[in-house]
């Protein structure tokens, strides 16, 4: 008498816990694919996948900016995720401008004009706050390799060359700039509310812009690969990019979900390395 109640959801996540790997691997699948069937049903529109997609990570920039500015500190912020977030959302809005021109270059805007006021806060006002030691990923890391496989992969348009290039590594980059934040998180071992949601909203975007690809390839049966003015690479490595940065994100997503909405935990803690 008195015991608190196990709601439906935290008794389907306790029953999850004791399967084998196979059934957890089995489970997972179906969901994703469940989930695409979802979005393919209800969303008609490809281009809406996008929009949704940077709608959402611009909502993550705002729970960021919330926490900056009621809790004033950057505990658990990555510094180095939001500059590499600056760049691309940069490099894709000077290409936006020359390419398309549309409702993705003023979300992109938004998003931008945000992440620098994030950095300004972490560089300049909340610096005291800041965990310089765990936020230890040079950025040249990630950079310099997205250039380079930019100069060798990119979209054959009539677009000048220089655009076509810097496209391709806004789309690049993109698919790793959360790695400095994940790793911060790593090292720290346990993570804010906050700083759990935005990533959070990261992964949900990535999984709403994957989606796109993957829906696209089965409407076409695999043709949607080489028609888009990229030859037999571009679009290929595109949805790799798009894939890597889902799998980066969904390690994550499973102990948000795991902490925050099974168990009503404030706090994300991550596992221990073995």
């Amino acid at each position: 008498m008195g015991r608190k109640r196990s709601s439906p959801a935290t008794k389907l996540f306790a029953w999850v816990r004791r399967q084998s790997m196979k059934v957890k691997t089995f489970l997972a699948v179906t969901s994703v694919l469940c989930a695409l069937v979802a979005l393919k049903l209800l969303i008609k529109d490809g281009n809406h996948f996008f929009i949704a997609s940077e709608a959402v990570h611009f909502v993550g920039i705002m729970v960021l900016i919330y926490k900056l500015t009621t809790q004033k500190t950057c505990s658990g912020l990555s510094l180095k995720s939001q500059e590499l977030t600056a760049i691309f959302l940069a490099v894709r809005l000077c290409c936006s401008v020359f390419l398309e021109g549309d409702i993705h270059t003023l979300l992109d805007f938004a998003t931008l004009v945000s992440t620098l006021w994030v950095i300004y806060m972490i560089r300049f006002k909340l610096k005291s706050t800041y965990i310089a030691e765990l936020d230890n990923m040079p950025i040249y890391y990630l950079v310099v390799p997205c250039a380079i496989l930019a100069v060798i992969s990119h979209p054959y348009t009539y677009h000048a060359l220089i655009n076509r290039i810097l496209w391709a590594f806004c789309v690049y980059l993109e698919a790793v700039a959360v790695l400095p934040q994940l790793q911060m998180m790593q090292n720290a071992k346990m993570i804010e509310p906050f700083t759990a949601h935005y990533v959070f909203a990261l992964g949900v975007a990535r999984f709403l812009s994957c989606a796109h690809w993957i829906i696209q390839m089965y409407d076409t049966a695999g043709k949607y690969l080489f028609v888009v003015g990229g030859g037999y690479l571009w679009v290929p490595m595109v949805l790799l990019s798009e894939i890597v940065q889902t799998f980066i994100l969904a390690d994550f997503c499973y102990y948000y979900i795991k902490s925050v909405i099974m168990n009503g935990q404030l706090l994300v803690r991550m596992p221990l390395p073995v």
